[in-house]
Order: structure tokens, then C-alpha cells, then sequence
């Protein structure tokens, strides 16, 4: 297991609440509302501890939306919500003048669109600010309980999962999700050393490095 201390847990926190702050003000462009999500906690467990929070937390099934990243750390990132949000979701990106009908349709373009929307800013505001460049996939949509959301087809042992809970508020709508990046240890030790870095650049007074980014 990969052991964050309080000051790298402090720092990749602030770093994923930039991203999430930089996709809750795209997505607010795209439903013309506020959106408000919440600052993420962070924990690093194991895909079957991930399952297993998820299962206690949700009874009922799960929607996902998967984009895998590589780059210095590399894994796969997920956006993960109660299958009973989906619609209203779909219903605050696509307008309520839509028929039901046509909502359930379109569903599953609008939630790749909103999954793309924060998974990338997450990502690459993560990136940017630890001098890293990420090749992020296209978004993919699944659907089932947590252990079919957390598979891997790729039987990747020591893959981790950093889980991050977050609260979405969508024109009055609270819609709870949670994010999730999934890594192996080296990609998790990768992750950590960029970090280490941001921190003392933060530490001498440079946090944006030599180029002014």
C-alpha cells in the first residue's frame, strides 16, 4: 500500500479540488447553471476495499464513466454515480423541453460528455500544475454494481484505487458521485514524487517552476 503523509494528502487534495473547481465552471457553461461540487476527500485502498464502500454506500446500480490516462502515472479514471441519478443529469445537460423519451435516447452521449468534462479537468489541471502531460481515451459508459465498476480486464495485481467523494449540486438537484483513479503501485509512486516536487517548489517560492506556468 502506498502511504500518503498529511502534507502530500494536503497537497493532492488542493491539486484535485483545482480540477474539480475548473470542470464544475465548464459544466456550469454547459447546463447554464451553477454548479457547485464539493471538495474531494482522498483515500489510496484496494479495488476490492473500493467495491466494497461503494456497495454499503448504494444499493442500488451504478453508472460509470471510464477514461483511461497515461503519462508519468498512468491508470484509469472514473466517474462513478447511483444509477438514479443518471437521468437527472442527463435531464440538466440536455433541457427540460426534451420528452422523456428523447432524454433516455440521448443519455448515454450526455453522460460521456459530463464524464469527459470532469475527468479531464481533473486531469489535466493535475498535469499541468505537476509538469506532467497526460494522453487521456475517449470516454466509455458502464453500468452495474461496484465489483463490475471496478473490474480491470487487465488482472493488474497491485492496481490502487485513490478514491475521492465528492457532492454534485446541479440546478437544485443534489446528485451525490464519487471519482475514482485507478493505478498500479508504480504509477501511485510516480504520482508521489511529482507531488514531493510541487511541494517544494511551493517550499522555495516557485510553484508554477521557471517557465511561468
Amino acid at each position: 500500500m502506498v502511504e500518503l503523509t498529511d502534507l502530500e494528502r494536503d497537497a493532492l487534495t488542493e491539486l484535485v479540488n483545482m480540477g474539480v473547481g475548473r470542470a464544475a465552471t465548464h459544466l456550469s457553461r454547459m447546463v447554464t447553471d451553477q454548479v457547485l461540487l464539493s471538495v474531494p476527500s482522498v483515500e489510496i485502498v484496494s479495488r476490492a476495499d473500493a467495491a466494497h464502500f461503494l456497495a454499503t454506500r448504494e444499493r442500488s446500480g451504478l453508472v460509470a464513466v471510464e477514461q483511461s490516462f497515461q503519462g508519468s502515472f498512468s491508470g484509469r479514471a472514473l466517474l462513478i454515480f447511483p444509477e438514479t441519478n443518471s437521468l437527472e443529469l442527463a435531464r440538466a445537460v440536455l433541457g427540460s423541453a426534451l420528452s422523456l423519451e428523447e432524454i433516455v435516447d440521448l443519455e448515454q452521449d450526455a453522460l460521456a460528455e459530463i464524464g469527459n468534462i470532469i475527468l479531464n479537468g481533473c486531469l489535466v489541471v493535475m498535469a499541468n500544475t505537476l509538469k506532467d502531460r497526460l494522453d487521456i481515451s475517449l470516454p466509455s459508459v458502464l453500468r452495474g454494481d461496484s465489483d463490475r465498476i471496478f473490474e480491470n480486464g487487465e488482472s493488474n495485481a497491485d492496481e490502487l484505487v485513490m478514491f475521492l467523494y465528492i457532492d454534485f449540486l446541479i440546478r437544485s438537484r443534489s446528485i451525490r458521485g464519487y471519482i475514482a483513479l485507478m493505478m498500479g503501485l508504480s504509477s501511485l509512486e510516480s504520482l508521489k514524487g511529482l507531488i514531493h516536487g510541487f511541494i517544494e517548489r511551493i517550499a522555495s517560492g516557485t510553484p508554477h517552476g521557471t517557465d511561468g506556468r
